[in-house]
Order: C-alpha cells, then structure tokens, then sequence
C-alpha cells in the first residue's frame, strides 16, 4: 500500500472546492480533508483594529485537529476511509500496489508547515481582485460578511498569506481559476495520475 497527499490551495471563492470534489470523484481510493470544516467557534476568532473577525489567520482555526485527522489517514487510510462510511473496493490486482490518494483542500494549507511538510503535489487556484469580490458577495456566511469586510480583511489578508507562503514554500503549480472547470481538472488529474502510476511502478521518477 501507498500514499499520495495532494494539497489543494487557494483564495477565497477561488474554486479549490470544486476542483477537490471533482478530484475525489475521478480518483479511486481517494478522500478529502477540508480546512473550512476545522474552524473555531466564533467566540474565539479574535478580532483586528478595525472590529472585523480574523477568520483568515491559522490562529482561527484548529489546526491541530486537523493535523491530527491527516496522521490518522496516514497510518492507515483503509481504516480512515471505512470509519468515515469510505470504504474503498480493490482496484489493482495486489495491495501492495495500491495507492490512496488524501485530497488537503484549504486557504491556509500550505502556509502552515507541518502540514505543508506532507504535500506530494501542491495546486493553488488563483482569480483576479474583482471576480473574486463578485463570487464572495454572492454567497451567504455565517455569520455573514459585514460591510467592507472584503476590501478590508479579506484582500489584504490573501496577500498577505500569499506572500508568506511564496517564501517558505517551492514546488507549487499555480492554476488560472478563470478557466473552464473541466479544463483545471483535466490537467490536474492527468498529473495526479501520473504519479499514481509511478508509485505503482508502472512510470519512472520524473528526469529518468
């Protein structure tokens, strides 16, 4: 049995959810792990100057949770998948030559480090300033956006982020969120099936 982690970033509204989703379905022996669900309640979220909650910041979220969710997939991901109602069918002739895939999708994934330590493939969807603010006005949170709460915080923070990820982190493919959907799966299934193939032996490492 192996594994592959897949790290699927990107901003707010950017479609990394849609991407991960259509991922899952596409590859066998494959699960998701998604950073939205480990948030803190919002009590805890603490607030900046301007009175607007820091939703945006590894600090609002329980990462060790998370972490400890991703350690538990890793020693045994046929258990994770079958305690989660996943439990996935043979689909390679032996066991040993499986490969279960865990999908890591989220804002902040790759800015924190124990986590991006285990990334085998790291994708992060980006959109432009204003397709970016239509999408997020367009949905409803709870609790919802206050007024000024993209240009204020939620902007600012993603550049922020970006920065700080971009120096601490290699090895990232950047995709055009404006692109068709089926277009950005494409290409991504298409590489991580590759590497599929390569842990089962039937491709080369990469440069041979």
């Amino acid at each position: 049995m192996k594994t592959l982690v897949v790290g699927v970033g990107g901003m707010t509204n950017g479609g990394k959810s849609t991407l991960s989703r259509s991922l899952h379905q596409q590859i066998p022996n494959s699960c998701i792990i998604a950073q939205d669900s480990y948030f803190k309640d919002d009590s805890a979220v603490p607030e900046d100057s301007n009175g607007f909650k820091q939703y945006d910041i590894l600090d609002a979220l329980h990462m060790d949770t998370m972490m400890s969710d991703v350690d538990s997939w890793r020693r045994d991901p046929e258990t994770f998948l079958r305690q989660r109602g996943l439990g996935p069918e043979r689909t390679t002739p032996s066991a040993d030559r499986e490969v279960f895939v865990l999908i890591v999708e989220g804002f902040l994934i790759f800015n924190y480090r124990p986590l991006n330590e285990l990334f085998d493939k790291r994708y992060f969807i980006q959109i432009p300033y204003d397709v970016c603010k239509r999408r997020r006005s367009s949905r409803v949170y709870t609790p919802p956006d206050p007024p000024g709460y993209f240009e204020g915080h939620v902007w600012p923070m993603y550049l922020k982020n970006r920065q700080e990820m971009e120096s601490i982190v290699s090895g990232i493919v950047f995709l055009d969120g404006l692109k068709p959907k089926e277009e950005l799966l494409a290409a991504v299934c298409k590489d991580v099936c590759q590497e599929i193939e390569r842990l089962r032996g039937k491709l080369p490492k990469a440069g041979m």
